[in-house]
């Protein structure tokens, strides 16, 4: 069975398919009039969609991916670079949340979008756990704490350097530091044989952080359960990780309690030019 087809009468020949193959498996050579697939096509392609997405004409077809398949771009809703920067830059790490649940629909979209970061090779590594529970969010929460209760009394200089004693401090008191009363948590996991799989999660969960922004949604990355979860087994137990997963990377997830009229300034970038 061919790997791709192309509509004669819709291709223009201007070779852009094959110019944007990653992996450079779509050719044509001198003479021949519509592109075809390399010899080692079925090795090689990452099954990406960059040549369906590309062609102009829709002239493009994979055997599992079609022109018809493909979302269009709608040019109407470009955003102009002002409106782009000031999303950025307004975007901030919410820790005072509503006691107000995000609904389930609006959780599934969130991680639809997250699952457009690019990643390498294209292998989408990333599987999700979503907690939904406010009070199972707390539970795990008191787990952290768990764990950094036994670093202070096993290593109280590392325990120091991540800001620990705080944190079980702040617990004792009632304040939780490790996912700020937040009702929901979502945590990227992956096979930790894959190398590439703490940039790829990270990337994922980028997109998911700023996509919540967009919703009026705010979102924190829970750095201590991160930190937690990979080196405490009751917490990956807790969260039902396969054995051969790793975590690599949460997110507290709610409503903003409070809004942001103003943006902070940041550091000027520190560069090389070469």
């Amino acid at each position: 069975m061919a790997h791709f087809t192309v509509d004669k009468e819709k291709c223009n020949r201007d070779g852009i398919c094959v110019a944007e193959c990653p992996t450079q498996v779509i050719q044509i050579d001198s003479g021949e009039e519509i592109p075809r697939p390399t010899d080692d096509f079925g090795d090689y392609c990452l099954k990406c969609g960059h040549c369906v997405a590309v062609c102009p004409t829709g002239a493009m077809s994979l055997r599992w991916l079609g022109p018809e398949q493909c979302m269009p771009v709608n040019q109407d809703l470009r955003v102009t670079p002002e409106q782009a920067g000031q999303f950025l830059r307004g975007r901030r790490s919410i820790r005072a949340f509503k006691e107000k649940k995000v609904p389930r629909a609006t959780i599934e979209e969130l991680l639809r979008i997250a699952c457009s970061a690019p990643s390498a090779k294209n292998q989408q590594p990333w599987h999700w756990v979503v907690v939904e529970d406010p009070m199972q969010v707390r539970h795990l929460a008191g787990m952290v704490v768990e764990w950094a209760s036994r670093v202070i009394q096993s290593a109280p200089s590392e325990a120091e350097a991540m800001g620990l004693t705080r944190v079980v401090d702040s617990w004792n008191k009632g304040y939780d530091r490790v996912c700020r009363g937040a009702p929901h948590l979502i945590v990227a996991h992956a096979d930790k044989n894959w190398p590439f799989s703490t940039e790829d999660c990270t990337l994922a969960l980028s997109l998911l952080d700023l996509y919540a922004a967009s919703l009026g949604l705010g979102t924190c990355w829970a750095g201590y359960l991160y930190r937690a979860v990979n080196a405490y087994p009751p917490l990956f137990e807790a969260l039902d990780l396969p054995p051969e997963h790793l975590a690599f990377g949460a997110m507290m997830l709610g409503y903003p309690r409070f809004r942001y009229p103003r943006i902070p300034p940041r550091k000027a970038p520190r560069v090389i030019w070469k």
